[in-house]
């Protein structure tokens, strides 16, 4: 954790400096100086103010503390954005002096002038983009559904259904009431299993009732409800989760498979634990691989559970038809269903094709803060087709 922080502070000091600099493009230079000081005393003072909270909590309501944060990073979000229009706003004007002889010209005052006619409307869609992400962004759940073509099955397989959730992260975002309402809008989808991909039981003082109500949703999916551990489950209570767990009807698949439905090709479910050794983005994972595939079928149809994509590539190499993974959470911020943060992962949100096996990346349905723009929590829905 100690990492994941440092790398917060890390990237909190980017956009620091950078959106200093994008003031540049609103403010008359008269006024440049007092706005950056301005803007330098509101980040401190949000920093301080976040980082006491998280440290000094106790006794303070939930209610001020969930409030509180997701004001903080919609005020961080907003300044990314107006980063990103001012980058923007100088690439246009670059191009324009570039191609454009007379702009070449023109005296800089008046151009700043010109500029500053419309400037406004960039803190305004900065401030737009704030407020929507820390609100409808990130609790606006998208219902997807993807057919996923599988040779030889007959009709026990022809259109199974496997929904997928991941990264719930149980705690200041997201509480026990909307977990119970997420699963009931799962159910509602039809899913003949669910797939929990890691990083639900994310509060030790949740995850006991978060597992019984977890187990009170088993008899909504015919064929079961199977879990894989993530990197979260690890940071909390690991025992007191397992204990919880081992008390329901959860399929936890911990470097092991199951068969799920028997017939012409029969239907396996595999699970692979999260790896302890691993870098901060990466992960080899193969011995896990090799654990969980023991004892499967050659002719059998493989889904795989894996908390981090990397194992996709493995997958590939074994021959399974569907590998279902999370960790991502899709960046947290996209364009167009894309991610525009930095590709650290290499299966970063959404479908992949690796070889025949078909790969799916869930964009989470919690938050690493409680802020999300263009990649909203999913239910996902795989179908199996004969192909």
């Amino acid at each position: 954790m100690l990492r994941f922080w440092l790398i917060v502070l890390c990237v909190l000091g980017v956009v620091m400096g950078l959106s200093s600099w994008s003031l540049g493009t609103v403010l008359p230079t008269r006024w440049l100086v007092r706005g950056r000081i301005a803007m330098a005393a509101l980040d401190v003072l949000s920093l301080l103010l976040f980082f006491g909270l998280i440290r000094h909590h106790d006794g303070i309501p939930e209610t001020f503390l969930r409030a509180g944060a997701i004001v903080f990073s919609m005020y961080w979000m907003a300044k990314l954005v107006l980063l990103v229009l001012a980058a923007i706003v100088c690439a246009v004007r670059g191009i324009y002096r570039f191609f454009v002889a007379d702009a070449i010209v023109v005296p800089m005052d008046r151009e700043r002038r010109q500029l500053l006619k419309g400037a406004a409307t960039l803190p305004a869609l900065a401030l737009a983009s704030g407020v929507y992400g820390g609100t409808v962004g990130r609790t606006g759940i998208a219902l997807r559904e993807f057919s996923v073509p599988v040779p030889g099955i007959d009709n026990a397989l022809e259109g199974f259904r496997i929904a997928q959730l991941s990264d719930i992260h149980l705690g200041l975002f997201f509480s026990l009431e909307e977990w119970r309402e997420l699963l009931e809008q799962t159910a509602a989808t039809g899913a003949d299993a669910l797939a929990v991909t890691g990083d639900l039981f994310d509060d030790d003082e949740m995850n006991a009732e978060a597992a019984k109500i977890l187990d009170e949703f088993v008899p909504r999916f015919p064929k079961g409800i199977w879990f894989c551990y993530g990197n979260h489950e690890y940071f909390r209570n690991i025992e007191a989760t397992e204990e919880a767990l081992a008390k329901t009807r959860v399929h936890v698949l911990r470097d092991a498979s199951a068969l799920v439905v028997d017939g012409t090709r029969p239907l396996w479910f595999l699970g692979v634990d999260y790896p302890r050794l691993r870098t901060l983005f990466k992960l080899g994972g193969a011995a896990s691989m090799e654990t969980a595939m023991a004892g499967v079928p050659e002719n059998a149809v493989k889904v795989l559970l894996a908390h981090h994509p990397d194992f996709f590539d493995a997958a590939a190499s074994h021959g399974v038809e569907l590998a279902l993974a999370g960790h991502t959470h899709g960046g947290q911020l996209g364009i167009f269903g894309m991610p525009i943060v930095p590709p650290v992962f290499k299966y970063m949100r959404g479908v992949y094709h690796v070889g025949t096996t078909f790969g799916y990346v869930h964009s989470g349905n919690g938050s690493w803060f409680p802020y999300r723009l263009g990649c909203p929590p999913e239910i996902a829905v795989f179908v199996l087709k004969k192909s």
